[in-house]
């Protein structure tokens, strides 16, 4: 059924600040390419045809017509396309439609959602469905939780290469990460919070590090929520705000692949602030803030400058102990992580479903247990990101 379809994927909500970027790497990096067919859409046709008109895209490029809210249009982009890439959250918002029409009619979808309530929605309501219509659904592929969801994967395969067991406990830190916050997601944790209002239940799931494993509860993680010294890099951490949905992410990829790294399997995620004094009081400055709340918050839509963007970075670090022993691998980024890489990040993630995953199975997935050493190939060679042992 995908290989009758008029585009390999199509970017739906092309005109907003992420999804122009999506554009201008699409344009960058494929507008030529032979076999990847793609087009835009959105809502405002309009806007569509003055950012045709602002970046000089080819005639080629078609622009479709598409409002989440309006189904006759949603079904004709699901009819036409093997995969939806969107940009255009709150997904708990906008984005029902969208993904149910994708799940129903087999149509494979990308996006970067990090509201943890709708996914655990999604997976719950919707998963059976997938595996019987063949979408290939998968979530997070932008910042959350890609370098994350993959470096863990990366420092895993290297310890399995080196001891031939995967470690037990594996945790992350960031050690950089320099750039604004993106409007969505702040716009996401808002809605997020509006929603526990009228669902007070929905506060378990948010906490816990397994509720998007389908009833696997798993073992109890070590507490990321308050600052504390890492005796082992000598340096104080601070609890990172991505941490909640990475955790969950992981722990998923772990499920999906059956446990491949233990059904006991430990994450940790925290944010370095350095070594004494300085480094205590910089990270309980960063537990007491909100670091994407507040009046001076982007709003949706809203986003840094490309120089900005392009003179922002990202480094993580993944450290995995087996039998005394520490392996550590790092991912980085060389722009801006909710941005400049972010819109790099689910561009590959969608060429890599169609073109390099034939023989994926329908279902709801994470990037590391959909994609893994396959988008870690593209990623560092068309966006990017470097993986690397230490």
């Amino acid at each position: 059924m995908n290989d009758q379809k008029n585009y390999d994927f199509v970017i739906y909500g092309a005109s907003g600040f992420t999804g122009k970027l999506v554009v201008e790497y699409a344009i960058a990096k494929y507008l030529d390419s032979e076999d990847i067919s793609w087009a835009i859409a959105g809502r405002n046709i309009d806007k569509l045809n003055e950012l045709k008109k602002e970046l000089n895209i080819s005639d080629k490029i078609e622009v479709l017509h598409v409002d989440s809210d309006d189904q006759p249009s949603v079904e004709s982009l699901v009819k036409n396309t093997k995969c939806v890439l969107t940009t255009v959250g709150p997904y708990q918002l906008y984005g029902e439609n969208i993904i149910r029409s994708c799940i129903s009619s087999g149509t494979d979808y990308v996006d970067l959602c990090g509201e943890p309530g709708w996914m655990h929605k999604i997976i719950d309501e919707c998963s059976e469905e997938a595996k019987s219509t063949g979408a290939r659904i998968i979530f997070s592929c932008g910042f959350d939780s890609i370098p994350f969801d993959l470096g863990v994967q990366f420092v895993q395969d290297e310890v399995m290469s080196k001891t031939n067991q995967y470690a037990s406990s594996v945790k992350g830190r960031v050690r950089a990460m320099n750039g604004e916050f993106s409007g969505g997601t702040a716009a996401s944790m808002k809605a997020t919070m509006a929603s526990l209002k009228t669902n007070p239940e929905l506060l378990n799931v948010l906490i816990n590090p397994h509720a998007l494993c389908e009833g696997h509860s798993g073992a109890p993680q070590e507490d990321d929520s308050k600052p504390k010294f890492d005796e082992e890099l000598d340096t104080w951490v601070a609890p990172f705000f991505m941490a909640p949905i990475n955790t969950k992410n992981i722990h998923r990829s772990n499920k999906l692949q059956n446990h491949l790294y233990g059904e006991d399997f430990m994450y940790n995620e925290m944010w370095i602030m350095g070594p004494g004094d300085e480094g205590k009081k910089a990270a309980k400055m960063v537990a007491g803030a909100n670091p994407i709340g507040g009046e001076d918050a982007p709003k949706p839509g809203e986003g840094p400058s490309r120089e900005k963007r392009e003179n922002g970075n990202y480094d993580i670090l993944f450290c995995a102990e087996v039998d005394g022993h520490v392996f550590k691998a790092s991912v980085s980024g060389d722009m801006d992580p909710g941005y400049g890489s972010t819109s790099k990040m689910i561009t590959e993630s969608a060429i890599c479903l169609i073109k390099e995953s034939s023989d994926l199975a329908g279902g709801i997935y994470t990037p590391a247990a959909a994609l893994g050493k396959k988008l870690i190939k593209r990623l560092e060679d068309n966006a990017g990101l470097t993986f690397k042992v230490e």
